[in-house]
């Protein structure tokens, strides 16, 4: 009974490698947007981007560390986007997610909304989820008194933004995952110029 039942879920993973593809694919297609405007908008306001790290993320050089970010970010989305160059991309765009969470978000804990009920056990500003409570309960309260609470929140429940490392985190994780697995098979750029690659030596070894 063991052994069949082995042998089928063997059987099942052997059929799955031929869409093996899609993990990889689902990854790139969800971070390339999300790198493509945030280095967009970095490079579209270098001023304000290089003021930001200056004055707030005390980071040194802040012009170049401005230009440097945008265009990790944005060279990096259009590498996930297409899979090209993609293993050798991640890597700038891992220490832009660490840069990101140590100086922006690190001192805001993990979490980047006040959960109240933590979602993992290593959260260390639970007084800031306290905190954000109370405001979000009396910002509620105000905007229930003196404004259109029903109108304001048809699109979505109010809340107050915790900023934690958490999204900076996620993001490094998916791209540590692509570092290894690379772009994946057939819809990346990778793949076809790897097999080229692959067809010329061995035409060439014949």
């Amino acid at each position: 009974m063991f052994y069949r039942l082995n042998h089928h879920w063997h059987c099942l993973l052997k059929a799955l490698r031929h869409i093996d593809f899609l993990g990889p694919l689902a990854l790139r297609i969800y971070l390339a947007p999300i790198f493509i405007l945030a280095g967009w908008h970095k490079l579209n306001a270098l001023d304000n981007t290089a003021f930001y790290f200056g004055e707030y993320l005390h980071l040194p050089a802040p012009m170049a560390m401005a230009i440097l970010a945008g265009s990790a970010e944005f060279i990096g989305g259009i590498a996930l986007l297409l899979g090209i160059g993609l293993r050798i991309m991640t890597i700038p765009l891992m220490i832009t997610m660490i840069v990101a969470a140590t100086t922006a978000h690190w001192e805001n804990g993990w979490h980047a909304l006040p959960e109240t009920q933590l979602t993992v056990p290593w959260e260390w500003r639970s007084d800031l989820i306290e905190e954000a409570q109370q405001r979000k309960t009396a910002a509620i309260s105000l905007l229930k008194a003196h404004g259109n609470y029903q109108w304001l929140t048809q699109a979505g429940s109010f809340t107050v933004l915790k900023n934690g490392i958490e999204f900076a985190a996620t993001y490094f994780i998916m791209l540590l995952t692509l570092l290894f697995t690379g772009a994946g098979r057939f819809v990346s750029i990778d793949y076809w110029v790897d097999r080229h690659c692959k067809t010329k030596h061995v035409d060439e070894t014949v």
